[in-house]
C-alpha cells in the first residue's frame, strides 16, 4: 500500500505540474503570472520542493543508472503493449499521460527502493555524515 501512496504522490507532482489538460500548473501560470505573480511563485516553489524531495531520495536510493534501468524497463513493457496492440501511440495526448505514468513509477520506485531492498535483504540503507 506504500508503494501505491508514493506513486499517486509522484503522478499527482507529474500531472500537477504539466499534462495535456487546461487543469496543470504550467498553462495557469502562463495564463495568470501578471495579475497573480506571488500565488505563481508560492506554487511553483511547492512544486519545486516536491521535486527535490523525489529526485533526491530516487538518487540516493537507486541512481542515475538504476532510473535509467527502470525507465528501460517501463519503456519495454509500453514497446510489448504497442506491438501487442494492446495500446496505440497515435494520439499525442495519450502518449504524454504515458509519459506522465512512466515518470512517476521510476519516482515512485525510486522513493520506495531503500524500503524494498531492507525486507529483502535485511540490511539498512544509512546516509554518509561526514563529521
Amino acid at each position: 500500500m506504500g508503494f501505491i501512496i508514493r506513486w499517486i504522490f509522484a503522478f499527482g507532482l507529474l500531472a500537477g505540474t504539466y499534462n495535456p489538460t487546461q487543469w496543470n500548473f504550467v498553462r495557469w501560470s502562463m495564463a495568470n503570472y501578471e495579475t497573480s505573480l506571488s500565488v505563481t511563485v508560492l506554487f511553483g516553489l511547492i512544486l519545486f520542493v516536491g521535486y527535490i524531495i523525489y529526485l533526491r531520495a530516487t538518487l540516493r536510493s537507486i541512481g542515475i543508472f538504476g532510473m535509467i534501468l527502470i525507465l528501460a524497463v517501463v519503456a519495454t513493457l509500453l514497446w510489448v503493449m504497442y506491438d501487442q496492440g494492446l495500446i496505440s501511440l497515435d494520439n499525442p495526448t495519450i502518449n504524454t499521460w504515458i509519459a506522465i505514468v512512466a515518470l512517476s513509477i521510476v519516482l515512485a520506485i525510486g522513493l520506495s527502493w531503500s524500503i524494498v531492498r531492507r525486507r529483502l535483504t535485511g540490511q539498512t540503507d544509512v546516509d554518509d555524515l561526514d563529521e
